[in-house]
């Protein structure tokens, strides 16, 4: 039960995870300042209130006589947030992902490989051989390691 447990903390999309929760909070508590220290003040002075919280209230009457408040600046500060981090995640995280996913594959349909992507085994494997091959070919004379083994295994 503790080895599936320990599998499972262990394993990178759970730390990749983490690291998204823990950088997501500090960019959320960067966000929230630069609305509520930037924006709501510009957007308050121009509906002459302190905040958008307190700018664009609705004050309606109630069944027991009191007054209910209709709080439209609020919700127009939480659009804003939603909207300036929907902008930064978009512009600085998905719009460079995207390009640089649509040149790697375009550089794949090209046939050029990429120098960050790890080679394949039959990449890796004819290589070898062919440095095997270099380095035997002048002790044996004319035949060639690759000679002698491309016959055996090529299928």
């Amino acid at each position: 039960m503790l080895k599936g447990f320990k599998e499972f903390i262990l394993r990178g999309n759970v730390i990749e995870l983490a690291v998204a929760v823990v950088i997501g909070a500090a960019f959320t508590a960067v966000v929230n300042s630069i609305v509520n220290n930037l924006i709501n003040p510009l957007i308050g002075a121009i509906f002459r209130a302190d905040s958008l919280d307190t700018a664009l209230v609705w004050s309606i009457p109630t069944l027991d006589g009191g007054t209910a408040d209709v709080k439209f600046g609020a919700v127009l500060g939480s659009i804003l947030t939603f909207v300036i981090v929907a902008a930064v995640v978009y512009f600085v995280f998905v719009m460079p992902m995207n390009h640089l996913k649509d040149r790697t594959t375009a550089k794949r349909q090209a046939g050029v490989p990429d120098a960050d992507e790890p080679e394949n085994e039959v990449t890796l494997l004819s290589e070898i051989r062919d440095l095997l091959a270099e380095r035997v070919a002048p002790a044996h004379g004319t035949e060639s390691v690759a000679a002698t083994t491309s016959g055996k295994h090529a299928e």
